[in-house]
């Protein structure tokens, strides 16, 4: 499965803090139904991510019903890119 979206980084200023772009609720639905057949465990979905040039693997988490994908620093250099930006990111599920 593929899916192609623009979402806005947004920044978790939690113990662990990290940057994240949450996934569209309809794309949600669609990883939801194949979730069962590619989770390896607490609802994580292991995909292919792209932004720009950079490409790179990761794991989408539950997040508020949704997913959230976590964006490296490496990526958010080399692409530029800050808090509220809204990058086109690419995933490709593990199915």
């Amino acid at each position: 499965m593929e899916f192609e979206f623009d979402g806005e980084l947004w920044f978790w200023r939690g113990p662990a803090p990290w940057y994240f772009i949450t996934v569209p609720e309809e794309d949600c639905a669609l990883i939801q139904a194949e979730s069962s057949a590619v989770s390896y465990g607490w609802g994580m979905i292991p995909v292919a991510a792209r932004i720009g040039d950079s490409e790179w693997t990761t794991s989408l988490f539950p997040k508020d019903g949704r997913y959230v994908v976590p964006v490296k620093a490496a990526v958010r250099r080399a692409e530029g890119l800050e808090e509220g930006d809204t990058p086109t990111v690419t995933l490709t599920v593990h199915v």
